[in-house]
């Protein structure tokens, strides 16, 4: 019993100290670290420097005002099908008596492509000349005994009606014979046959598809707020997922005017030449729409954009009263298209001007003296017309661990370009044993391509 009382009174003697400790912790502890803290912080406030001088400059980052090409675009993913492309099926049923045709042939309009036994409409049709070659001899027989008058007008009559009939059964004849032969119906090239010689086939089987490739069309839907912007005539970029790294060119064709009720969208087509027979009817593709290009349109970082009470904001640099000074003010501006990392601008700037983009916060009125740290320049994060070692990596400023020091600064825009011109020359320049050091190559694509673009002509120019 003794025990237990023994561990009782030092459970509570435990619980009582804690609790003092964590008393003292939440109440004494701050305020001490609070006065050291202020006493050592004191000679180095953001304020007014010791002995009343002026305040520091406050430090930004800066981008200009660029000039650019902008393209108005959008994507979307299609379907590509061919021009013309029909499955050959027959009229009439029958036996197939002869196929004219191979595998992945190219065919000619009007060229025979199946035969079917024919030998029974072969003998009507001879019938038939037969009975108007009589009808003919009558009526011409009838007609010099009227003009002799051994015989009455309505004999003449009759014979001219038999002679129409018989001229009747020798069309309905050829007509018959002609649905045993099964034709292309536009140039293109066939697909696998799916019939043989003897089989004998209902009308409307199936026998072998023909597809025109040298052009295929474009099939894609866009959200229906593009139907005004989209239009025939205008450029389609897209690459297909069998052919990486290959980009095509689509002239779109026709808009459908029926909008989709279900998914609000609006049909396009276009057109692709095909010439080089790269593409094949069914591919998946990615799209890339263009609806138009603006030259020198103006642009700057989307980080410089500042959205208050329903209108947009920049803070510009400019001239300060002294030479040397530079000063924020606070510019409404009116922004238009958006592109990865870049806004357009198309009204309150101008080419060349300098906006903040990082530190808005800090500059809460205009006329704020600002220190530039300009990271487009070489120097990326050395503040503007300041020494070396003033804000550079060294100094604990902007550049130490900040923005310069891995970001544009330390590759720069201009390394990036001289990099990414380096590379394009590289792959633009001649490379020896490749597809442009081969002559027969390039005159076999010259050969495929030559005349007029199949995506051009006339509706009736392949029919």
């Amino acid at each position: 019993m003794a025990y237990k009382k023994k561990y009782t009174v030092l459970a509570i003697l435990g619980i009582a100290m804690a609790s003092g400790a964590a008393w003292w912790w939440q109440n004494k502890a701050p305020e001490a670290a609070a006065g050291k803290t202020g006493a050592a912080s004191a000679p180095s406030g953001p304020g007014p420097a010791a002995g009343g001088g002026p305040a520091r400059p406050t430090s930004v980052e800066v981008a200009k005002v660029e000039s650019m090409t902008l393209v108005d675009e959008t994507q979307a993913v299609g379907s590509l099908r061919s021009r013309q492309g029909v499955m050959l099926r027959p009229e009439v049923g029958g036996r197939v008596k002869q196929i004219f045709f191979n595998d992945g042939q190219r065919v000619r309009k009007g060229q025979l492509m199946v035969q079917f036994d024919d030998q029974l409409p072969q003998a009507q049709l001879a019938q038939a000349r037969a009975e108007m070659s009589i009808a003919e001899a009558n009526h011409k027989r009838n007609q010099e005994l009227v003009a002799q008058n051994f015989i009455s007008q309505r004999s003449l009559d009759e014979s001219s009606a038999a002679l129409e009939v018989s001229r009747a059964k020798l069309s309905l004849a050829q007509a018959t014979l002609q649905r045993l032969q099964v034709l292309a119906p536009f140039d293109g090239i066939t697909g696998l046959k799916q019939i043989n010689v003897g089989d004998y086939l209902k009308d409307g089987a199936d026998m072998v598809n023909v597809e025109d490739i040298d052009a295929v069309l474009l099939d894609f839907r866009l959200p229906e707020r593009f139907q005004a912007k989209i239009r025939a005539g205008q450029k389609a970029q897209l690459t297909v997922d069998a052919l990486p790294g290959r980009p095509f060119s689509a002239i779109i064709q026709a808009v459908d005017p029926l909008i989709d009720a279900n998914g609000r969208s609006v049909g396009v087509r276009g057109c692709i030449d095909n010439r080089q027979q790269q593409l094949r009817p069914g591919m998946f593709a990615r799209v890339n729409a263009v609806f138009g290009s603006r030259e020198n349109a103006l642009v700057i970082p989307e980080e410089a954009i500042i959205p208050q009470g329903g209108r947009t904001f920049v803070v510009k640099i400019v001239q300060g009263d002294k030479p040397e000074a530079k000063v924020s003010e606070r510019v409404a501006v009116k922004v238009g298209l958006r592109l990865p990392g870049k806004v357009e601008i198309l009204e309150g700037l101008s080419a060349g001007d300098t906006v903040v983009t990082a530190g808005h916060q800090r500059l809460q009125k205009d006329g704020t003296v600002v220190r530039v740290v300009d990271l487009s320049q070489p120097g990326g994060g050395r503040p503007a017309g300041g020494p070396p070692g003033a804000g550079g990596p060294g100094a604990g400023g902007p550049g130490a661990g900040g923005p310069g020091a891995g970001g544009p600064g330390a590759g720069g825009p201009g390394a990036a370009s001289a990099a990414a011109a380096a590379q394009g020359a590289g792959a633009a320049g001649p490379r020896p044993g490749g597809a442009a050091g081969k002559p027969g190559a390039a005159a076999a694509k010259n050969a495929a391509m030559a005349g007029p673009n199949p995506c051009l002509r006339g509706a009736d120019a392949t029919r």
